[in-house]
């Protein structure tokens, strides 16, 4: 029930009719007794900077759940930038704070993870392939690294883009060898989609599928379709794969309690805690 109490988070993408944000965050608002609602907003990169100050001022809303292709720009446009959105150069979630505030975090690098974790893929001492070096793919590779991979191979159109990802992963967590190669699986056992080749019908494949190998874990960022061209290409080869939708289910509980206000209590009256 949507009331004028209702705290209104919006989440910025374009395209947008994919996202399944909406869905299992007020899920989790309806089960927590939250009085929140995710909401869509269709906005075009070319559009943020003109709808941007529009996002401080308006008192109802609580802050925003962004995605491609605003992650790496909202980073520029907020008041503050957390310690991953930092790292990273992207974020995923802005919050407003009360006097109008815009403060940004980065979550894709830790739903990744703890989504692997969550289906029994240990990351660490494994050799990952990462197709991009985006927002969501440099959240990726730091939490890979973080998570103790042995090397993280980026594999990007732009190399000077994939150079400077590996560089600032090195940099970050020294023992992790992270460099950029092609997309060729050979060596690797987790090979990532971090692009956001497989949202349409049409897009070809970010890799070719006949380098893949049986025991390969090919895994996926791109939520809907759930199978994507390349997970469905990846079984046929005897990979094991590892569907979109794990990110997002094990971000959920760390975005709602870097966003909702620290004053909103659960349905057992406890104070939420905020992530810093």
């Amino acid at each position: 029930m949507i009331t004028g109490r209702t705290l209104v988070y919006g989440i910025l993408a374009d395209p947008i009719a994919q996202v399944r944000t909406p869905a299992v965050m007020n899920r989790l608002f309806a089960e927590q007794g939250i009085d929140a609602v995710v909401v869509p907003f269709h906005l075009a990169a070319t559009d943020l900077g003109a709808a941007w100050p529009a996002f401080s001022r308006l008192r109802s809303l609580g802050g925003l759940i962004v995605t491609v292709p605003h992650k790496a720009a909202v980073t520029a446009l907020c008041d503050e930038v957390g310690t991953a959105a930092r790292l990273v150069g992207a974020a995923n979630a802005v919050r407003r704070e009360a006097d109008g505030r815009l403060r940004c975090e980065m979550f894709d690098g830790r739903g990744f993870v703890g989504g692997l974790a969550a289906q029994g893929i240990g990351p660490a001492g494994k050799r990952v392939l990462l197709l991009g070096a985006g927002g969501a793919a440099a959240a990726i590779a730091f939490a890979l690294a973080e998570a103790g991979c042995a090397r993280v191979t980026i594999a990007n159109r732009t190399a000077a883009k994939a150079e400077d990802l590996a560089a600032r992963v090195r940099h970050a967590f020294p023992d992790c060898d992270a460099g950029v190669g092609p997309a060729e699986p050979d060596g690797h056992e987790l090979v990532v989609n971090g692009t956001s080749l497989g949202l349409r019908p049409e897009d070809p494949l970010p890799l070719d599928a006949e380098l893949l190998r049986p025991g390969m874990t090919v895994a996926e960022v791109v939520m809907v379709p759930e199978r994507t061209a390349l997970l469905d290409a990846a079984e046929r080869r005897g990979c094991r794969v590892h569907l979109g939708h794990h990110m997002l289910d094990a971000q959920v509980r760390l975005l709602a309690d870097f966003l909702v206000p620290a004053s909103t209590a659960d349905p057992a009256g406890a104070a939420r805690t905020r992530q810093p």
